[in-house]
Order: C-alpha cells, then structure tokens, then sequence
C-alpha cells in the first residue's frame, strides 16, 4: 500500500505520512499504524508516560477508568507543549496484565482520539506492574510539531 498522507486538522499534521505496507497484516482496526515518517523540519515533542492519576495524584479504579483519564493526560501534556494528538507518531503503551479484552478496550479509545484519521505507530509492552500501586496503564507519546506553511 501506498503512503497516506494524514487527513488530519491542524494542516501541518499533513507533513506527517503514515504507512501500512503491503505484506502485514491492517493494524486500523488495533488503533495503529506500522510505519509513521515525521518530516526532520518542525519540533520534536517528547511527553514522559502519563498515568490514570487525576491532578490530585488519585488512581480511579479499574482499566477503564485510567485508560481514559490516561489519554486526557496524554493531551494535556502535548498541548503544554504546542502539540495535539495529530501530532503524534509514536506510542509506547504500557499495561499491567494485558489480556485481549484490554486491547479491545485501548482500540476503541484509541479510535475515539484519532477518530477517522490515521493513529500513530504503537508498541504495547505486557508489564507485570507501574511505578505505582495500583497503575494499571501508562502510555508515553513522541510529536512532531511542523510549522504551518505560510500563506501564498
């Protein structure tokens, strides 16, 4: 398969290609992408893994619960730094006693970030635990910020 250029706001996102080569399997429907190629101009965002825990320091209960508040501190930690979603090319995902009903639930909430667009290229790592009791998921994202192109 051919490279597909992002289809993604904000327009500068299209400077980043994501690639699904022809001889594995689609990954869309896991919420990644093989291959993302970021352009070597622009900004490199890199956010430390970010945890369920709200502002207070607490950890809900449940996978579902940290995965979620997980992804909202994934943005709000990109956006400290000029960067949304769109901007990221690459996931490290890291769940304590993954199972496949713990993928699904990381598929759909994946989904629900990148929408339509491409997602990211992802790696989840099995681990038997997180820096702290009771973490259940943590996931650490690298950006590229390209400048908007000026106007004509």
């Amino acid at each position: 398969m051919p490279p597909i250029a992002s289809r993604l706001m904000p327009d500068h996102a299209a400077h980043i290609v994501h690639i699904n080569p022809e001889g594995l399997y689609d990954p869309a429907p896991n919420g990644y992408t093989h291959v993302v190629a970021a352009p070597l101009h622009g900004r490199t965002v890199f956010a430390a893994g970010q945890g369920g825990e709200n502002a207070a320091g607490e950890l809900p209960a449940g996978f579902a619960a940290q995965l979620d508040q997980t992804l909202s501190n994934m943005q709000t930690a990109l956006a400290a730094a000029g960067a949304t979603v769109h901007d990221v090319v690459r996931l490290t995902l890291l769940v304590v006693d993954h199972t496949e009903a713990r993928l699904a639930m990381w598929t759909d909430a994946a989904r629900s970030v990148w929408k339509d667009g491409p997602a990211p290229a992802c790696t989840l790592i099995p681990v038997p635990r997180l820096a702290l009791d009771g973490m259940l998921v943590e996931v650490e994202a690298t950006a590229v910020v390209v400048p908007p192109a000026p106007p004509n």
